[in-house]
């Protein structure tokens, strides 16, 4: 079996395929699940995910890439799992008016079933947008599941609910052969909400367009002098409507416009925060005004609010950090405490299984 980070101690052991930045796999190694490969056609995941996730990073497109070479990389497991988010963009709301089914990642999700069917692991766990389970593809997917003999639940989970300091709606989908497998429940955690105090409020002060010294993550992109005084007269969970007229957008001043409440807003401490994006590093996208400072989210405190470790290393030292290219990485992860409860319930179901 291939390996180039040796053992890996666990009864479990995982290929993450589409594994991003490493938030998914991060989760299942906390829950004690050993990761010993992952797969994205983006190169710029390869430092962030080999650094932290400490596994093979396989930079290649899962069409391209057979299934007997995935296979090579598990250690002779116990139990074999296959996880994955597809990218989630032809399936995304926000791709609304454009032709979603022309997308070049349309049949990713067709690619991971092709993976499973021919490797038919223990488990599968697969992590996507809500929209996705009334697209035909998804049915597709769970058909495919089925025939092979998993027996399968989904559902729609907020990550809030459980410990992730966000509004985040994610469709999980759980899979085994070895029977019925559920999701547990944030009580049978022992969790609840965490507020964006609790999550960023640790952090030391940070000016717009300014970087702290010890921490090169911690950055916080400039802002243009109107938008800053749009900034201060911003309320923390209040809406453009609280600034004076002269300083609306033209668009907020048109009735189409006036639904949009939630962009150039603050958020609020005392609450998870709303859905983290790919631009949540900018003042003008949505609600990513710090509660206090008149800035927008660092990137650091994005990355904290998909709940990634304080210290996950996202570029090599020295280098500064680019917004647009980490904020992507960031925004577009499975945040690792969702990663972590996927985890938390493969392992339930082992012990529940191993019991009878």
């Amino acid at each position: 079996m291939k390996s180039e980070h040796g053992p890996i101690p666990s009864e479990i052991q995982a290929v993450d395929l589409f594994c991003g930045a490493g938030g998914l796999s991060c989760g299942l190694k906390q829950a004690g699940i050993g990761v010993v490969a992952g797969l994205d056609f983006d190169q710029r995941c390869e430092y962030p995910f080999t650094e932290n996730i400490e596994a093979v990073f396989l930079g290649q497109d899962l069409a391209s890439t057979t299934s007997e070479s995935l296979g090579e990389y598990f250690q002779s497991p116990k139990y074999s799992l296959i996880a994955g988010c597809a990218p989630c963009q032809p399936f995304s709301t926000l791709s609304n008016g454009s032709d979603r089914k022309k997308s070049s990642k349309w049949p990713l999700l067709r690619q991971f079933g092709r993976v499973v069917a021919d490797l038919k692991p223990d488990l599968v766990t697969m992590e996507n947008v809500p929209i996705l389970q009334k697209e035909e593809i998804f049915d597709e997917f769970v058909t495919g599941l089925r025939s092979l003999g998993y027996s399968i639940t989904y559902k729609v989970m907020d990550a809030s609910k459980y410990g992730v300091p966000q509004k985040r709606k994610r469709l999980v989908l759980l899979a085994s052969m070895l029977g019925p497998i559920r999701i547990i429940s944030p009580e049978e955690l022992g969790v609840e909400e965490t507020t964006v105090r609790q999550a960023i409020g640790h952090l030391p002060p940070v000016a717009a367009g300014k970087t702290d010294k010890s921490d090169a993550l911690h950055r916080a992109q400039g802002i243009h002098p109107i938008n800053l005084q749009r900034m201060r007269h911003s309320k923390p969970g209040g809406t453009w409507k609280d600034w004076p007229y002269k300083l609306r957008l033209e668009c907020h001043k048109k009735p189409g416009g006036a639904t949009y409440t939630s962009v150039y807003g603050r958020m609020e401490w005392d609450k998870p925060s709303g859905t983290m994006t790919t631009q949540s590093y900018s003042f003008g996208t949505g609600r990513y005004g710090h509660p206090e400072q008149d800035r927008s989210l660092t990137l650091r405190e994005m990355a904290i609010l998909q709940s990634f470790p304080d210290d996950y290393k996202f570029t090599p030292a020295g280098k500064v950090p680019e917004f647009s290219s980490v904020g992507r990485l960031i925004g577009n992860a499975v945040p690792v405490r969702l990663g972590y409860v996927i985890g938390r319930s493969i392992q339930q179901h082992i012990e529940e299984y191993e019991s009878q």
